[in-house]
C-alpha cells in the first residue's frame, strides 16, 4: 500500500517536531514527550486512518490519552513506591514481583477506567477501603439501592472485561 505508506510519512515528517513539543509542554521532559510521540505514530499505524483534514488535532487526540496513561502510571509507581518505602525490609517484593505488582495496578486502573466517575468511586470505597454499602450511602450522601446498583453495573463492567479479553 504505498499510498498509505507515503501519508503516514508525510504525516510524521509534517507533524512529528511538532508532537514532540506539544508533549514536552504536558510531560515536562524531551525523553517521555519522545516516548509517547513514538506510541502515538505507532497507534496511528494501527488505525489506518483516511485523509485526515485536522492531522494535528487527530495526533493530539491520541497523544493526549497516552499522556494520561503515563500520568497514570507514574502515580500507581509513585503509590506503589510509598507502600514499599513504609515496609520492612524483610517485607519487601523482588523486583520481578514488584512488576508483576505494577502491572495488574495498571490492568486494574485501565478496567475501572470505563466506568463513571460515581460508580467507579463506590466500586473503590468498597473493594479497596472495605466500606460496607451503608458506610458508602453514607459518606457519598446517596441511598443504599443506589449504591448496590452502582455496585451491581461496576462488577458486570469487570465481569464483561475479563471475559471478552479472555476469548
Amino acid at each position: 500500500m504505498p499510498d498509505r505508506a507515503s501519508s503516514i510519512e508525510a504525516l510524521y515528517g509534517d507533524h512529528h517536531g511538532w508532537l514532540k513539543g506539544w508533549l514536552r509542554r504536558r510531560v515536562g521532559n524531551a525523553s517521555d514527550a519522545a516516548d509517547l510521540a513514538h506510541d502515538t505514530f505507532v497507534r496511528v499505524l494501527g488505525r489506518q486512518p483516511a485523509a485526515l483534514r485536522e492531522p494535528r488535532a487527530y495526533l493530539a487526540t491520541i497523544a493526549n490519552g497516552l499522556v494520561v496513561s503515563h500520568w497514570r502510571r507514574q502515580a500507581l509507581e509513585q503509590a506503589w513506591l510509598d507502600v514499599l518505602a513504609s515496609q520492612p525490609e524483610l517485607l519487601a517484593p523482588s523486583p520481578e514481583e514488584r512488576s508483576l505488582i505494577l502491572e495488574t495496578l495498571e490492568e486494574i486502573a485501565r478496567l475501572i477506567e470505563g466506568l463513571p466517575a460515581k460508580i467507579r468511586e463506590i466500586f473503590l470505597l468498597s473493594q479497596i477501603d472495605g466500606l460496607t454499602y451503608p458506610q458508602i450511602a453514607e459518606a457519598m450522601g446517596v441511598t443504599v439501592n443506589v449504591v448496590q446498583k452502582a455496585m451491581t453495573r461496576a462488577m458486570a463492567h469487570c465481569y464483561k472485561a475479563v471475559y471478552r479479553d479472555a476469548s
